[in-house]
């Protein structure tokens, strides 16, 4: 949940980015790092194998401006993708606000896609939540790549309850600030209605 200090006149909002091991999770953190103004952002924090693959997590504060006076920071995480390292997973979900499910398009990934969705599902049931109350959003990243499964197919796999979803390309930046947009938006929404 969101975390208010009052004191500092500041609000914390939590956004984690879920989706199978190498559908570039990581990637959209490090675009949104490096196009963002050194004023607005903190440390990005990437704890990685000698492969680059998220050991733990990837950590990037994010200040988006004003609500009411208040300070907000967006404080973005990506979890490990493969599938051992699900005790870290559950332990990033803790005090959640948002999610976005990065979904990679290739047609050889779908079954680790719903693999990873069902396992978000049941991670966040552990943790008392509800993807389907959360603020939430779909990323069908490397859209360009000549394997790509069609749209239509992945949004009816992996979006039944037809959230906003984003066609990307993270590597070149191609609607990642989109979906950042629309989950902060969500958060924001939820946090006015006091959820």
């Amino acid at each position: 949940m969101s975390f208010i200090n009052y004191s500092s006149r500041e609000i914390n909002c939590k956004i984690v980015y879920y989706g199978p091991g190498l559908c570039g999770k990581t990637t959209n953190l490090r675009y949104i790092y490096n196009k963002t103004n050194p004023e607005a952002k903190g440390k990005m924090l990437e704890l990685a194998t000698e492969t680059e693959r998220t050991l733990f997590f990837d950590f990037l504060p994010l200040s988006l401006g004003e609500i009411r006076g208040f300070r907000t920071r967006f404080h973005l995480y990506t979890v490990p993708g493969q599938v051992f390292y699900d005790a870290s997973r559950k332990l990033i979900l803790k005090g959640v606000d948002g999610v976005v499910f990065v979904a990679d398009s290739q047609m050889e990934r779908m079954e680790a896609n719903i693999e990873s969705l069902e396992n978000l599902r049941d991670n966040l049931k552990e943790q008392g939540y509800d993807l389907d109350k959360l603020p939430y959003v779909v990323q069908y990243n490397k859209r360009d790549l000549p394997n790509a499964a069609p749209l239509e197919e992945l949004e009816e796999l992996l979006n039944p309850t037809k959230v906003a979803s984003f066609e990307a390309v993270a590597t070149k930046g191609v609607g990642v600030f989109d979906t950042l947009k629309a989950v902060a938006k969500l958060v924001l929404t939820e946090l006015k209605r006091g959820g």
